[in-house]
């Protein structure tokens, strides 16, 4: 494996635009310094929200199974476009395009189509997750927590496949044809300090950008006590980076400045430092301290 970077950082996303949401700084600073980011992303979004009326068209219409819907295929065309922006040239879609469908919210009857990524069986996802892994052998993983940050259905599938995953990439009995056995170092999950989000609403609510109204700090994801936070990644030298990949997800996201809004109009802060949780590994900071690198610690 001697062709491979001294630092592979492998994300687990369910929806084109998660990813810049989430960890756009983060993937723009590491990309730059030289380490190998993969982003596998689990579905291409086909059930979301279209903001701008000029491509009100693409709307989710009840495409039968298995068939691509023209919403998912724009939104691949915006994560390709957003990941230009980051710097990033190894995106995949988890077992290739198509092959898991966007499942809508909890209770949706799009749960139910026999193609949605929350009905798939989490071992067979994360068979070719595991592919993934073995191949780029990355040192670090960051995904969602356990409610997926949120709880949407595909978020949480999405951490169950994703832990699943790097399990079964480290088991040399499991599927020893999807390459040699792996180990991830470090394993991650986006994380936003309530004091950083205190902060951030502060600021949105003193500029007053034009947007419907401002989100409530309960419904952003993946908020916790401060004292949970174990690593900051200060991204902000790549602020414009993360703003316009951010922007190249035009059918989900409005951006203003220093805030955004989704479909419902509702203005949130958009982060440059990004926040994390280690669940698995050992910090490389001094106790008590936060990381500043997600490959703290981490021999090459």
């Amino acid at each position: 494996m001697t062709d491979l970077p001294e630092r592979r950082l492998l994300l687990v996303h369910a929806h084109p635009d998660d990813e810049s949401i989430n960890n756009g700084a983060t993937m723009a600073r590491y990309a730059a310094e030289g380490a190998r980011v993969t982003l596998v992303t689990c579905t291409l979004g086909e059930e979301g929200e279209v903001i701008p009326p000029s491509l009100a068209h693409l709307a989710p219409g009840g495409e039968p199974t298995g068939a691509l819907s023209a919403l998912g295929a724009h939104r691949e065309g915006e994560l390709t476009a957003a990941m230009r922006e980051l710097g990033v040239t190894d995106h995949r879609l988890l077992g290739g395009r198509g092959r898991f469908r966007d499942s809508g919210m909890m209770g949706f009857p799009q749960n139910d189509r026999e193609d949605a990524f929350w009905g798939a069986d989490v071992d067979t996802a994360a068979a070719d997750l595991v592919e993934v892994v073995r191949s780029v052998r990355p040192q670090v993983l960051v995904t969602y927590d356990p409610h997926g940050g949120y709880g949407h259905p595909d978020h949480i599938q999405a951490h169950r496949v994703a832990t699943r995953a790097a399990e079964l990439a480290a088991d040399a009995a499991f599927r020893p044809a999807l390459g040699d056995p792996h180990t991830i170092a470090k394993v991650y999950w986006n994380r936003v300090p309530r004091s950083a989000a205190e902060e951030g609403f502060a600021r949105l609510r003193a500029s007053g950008p034009e947007f419907e109204g401002v989100a409530d700090i309960e419904d952003i994801p993946g908020v916790v006590d401060d004292g949970e936070i174990t690593a900051e990644i200060d991204g902000t030298a790549y602020a414009a980076h993360k703003a316009a990949a951010m922007r190249a997800h035009e059918t989900q996201i409005v951006v203003d400045g220093a805030f955004f809004a989704l479909s419902n109009g509702l203005g949130q802060p958009l982060f440059t430092t990004e926040y994390y949780q280690l669940v698995g590994g050992a910090s490389g900071a001094d106790a008590g301290a936060r990381e500043t690198d997600l490959f703290a610690g981490v021999g090459v």
